[in-house]
């Protein structure tokens, strides 16, 4: 990329924030034009300028469609979000080679920069897609649940089919009763997804009133989320925490769930890192917040702890507290200790708490709890402590 390369770049950027539009990139890019010096590097400090100036003023999506190498990889992790196309894009400071001469490693452009290595390792990447076309027909689709800045304030609506009235009953045993036992939180998403509940539009409503009096044009929610589509974010990525987009009466709203298939929904760092992005970015362009709750706590162990989980998961709390949208939390099974506090709690500014018939608000499970508070007994008085705990705190 040259110095004029950048400036017609910059150009686009600029008018696309007065405009209100959205910024999409396709990538793929040899790094800077050699022959040009400093002055190419100048050109993408240019951009990076403008990928800053732009965030959270309009949505800025990266599709790498080919090799990006130096300093065309920055750019691509200062917007909001990038997806990727298997086996044909990379994303790498420095090549193969140049990591064979200085650090004897050897490895593939797959390995060290690919599609899977970037939604799966790193999370640096948001998705990838088999080929050109697959990707740009699924942006395509993402940007339908995207407002085209945080000025207008609305997403583009879609009309709702979705009978007011459908019952869903799997949704009564969808949550197992033995806390131990693992779930798939996609089944409470998408049996969500095919139903309407009037308890949850009567809250909205009501919701909608204290919206008006900080927002004088919002737009809100006043249905349950629609039939057939979620888009999920970093899939591969992270997988105990599950974020991603769908819709409310045609509106879009922004889902971040704990999932109990995966290290029983504990929050990591990569899940918290995961969470706090998607949660300000909602906020970011006024999308609500619906939060499915099944967190046992924080990850234990010396990896996490050396890695930073206080840091990282502070990020989460920080996200949450800060976030002005409507932010609706459902408790379906486990909420205990600090990462209860962390997921959308009441004491976050949480608008709305709801409670699944299974749910267990507490401290710590009952099991620990018991084997401190009670040291001594044998096994049908430990048993019997726990129920009398289960009842009076969780």
């Amino acid at each position: 990329m040259s110095l004029v390369h950048a400036r017609k770049i910059c150009k686009v950027m600029e008018q696309a924030m007065i405009a209100g539009a959205p910024v999409i990139g396709l990538n793929d890019s040899g790094g800077a034009r050699i022959q040009e010096g400093v002055a190419s590097l100048a050109g993408y400090a240019d951009i990076f300028q403008r990928n800053v100036d732009a965030s959270g003023v309009v949505p800025q999506i990266s599709l790498v469609m080919g090799p990006c190498a130096g300093g065309a990889v920055y750019s691509p992790a200062l917007t909001d979000f990038i997806f990727m196309v298997q086996d044909t894009s990379y994303l790498f400071i420095t090549g193969p080679d140049v990591v064979k001469s200085v650090t004897n490693e050897d490895v593939t452009q797959e390995d060290l920069g690919g599609g899977k290595t970037h939604t799966t390792v790193s999370g640096v990447a948001h998705r990838a897609f088999k080929n050109d076309v697959e990707a740009l027909m699924v942006l395509r689709q993402f940007m339908s649940f995207l407002p085209s800045s945080n000025r207008t304030g609305k997403p583009p609506i879609r009309e709702c089919h979705d009978p007011v009235d459908r019952l869903v009953p799997s949704l009564d045993t969808v949550v197992p009763l033995e806390s131990t036992s693992a779930y798939d939180m996609f089944d409470v998403i998408n049996n969500l997804m095919k139903r309407s509940h009037g308890d949850v539009q009567k809250y909205y409503n009501y919701l909608l009133l204290v919206y008006l009096l900080f927002f004088p044009d919002p737009y809100f929610i006043q249905a349950i989320i629609d039939e057939g589509e979620f888009f999920e974010i970093m899939p591969s990525y992270a997988k105990n925490m599950i974020v991603g987009f769908a819709r409310l009466g045609g509106r879009t709203v922004g889902i971040v769930a704990n999932q109990p298939r995966v290290a029983a929904g504990c929050l990591d760092i990569n899940a918290s890192v995961k969470g706090a992005r998607f949660v300000r970015f909602c906020d970011a362009f006024h999308i609500p917040l619906v939060t499915f709750v099944d967190v046992p706590g924080f990850l234990p162990g010396t990896s996490q702890e050396y890695g930073g989980i206080i840091r990282h998961g502070a990020k989460l709390i920080f996200a949450y507290s800060e976030a002005n949208v409507p932010k609706l939390t459902v408790i379906t099974r486990k909420a205990y200790g600090g990462a209860y506090c962390v997921m959308s709690s009441k004491h976050l500014r949480g608008d709305i708490n709801y409670a699944w018939p299974t749910a267990e608000v507490a401290v710590m499970g009952a099991r620990g709890a018991v084997k401190i508070i009670f040291r001594e007994g044998d096994a049908n008085t430990q048993l019997k402590h726990e129920e009398e705990y289960i009842d009076a705190f969780a």
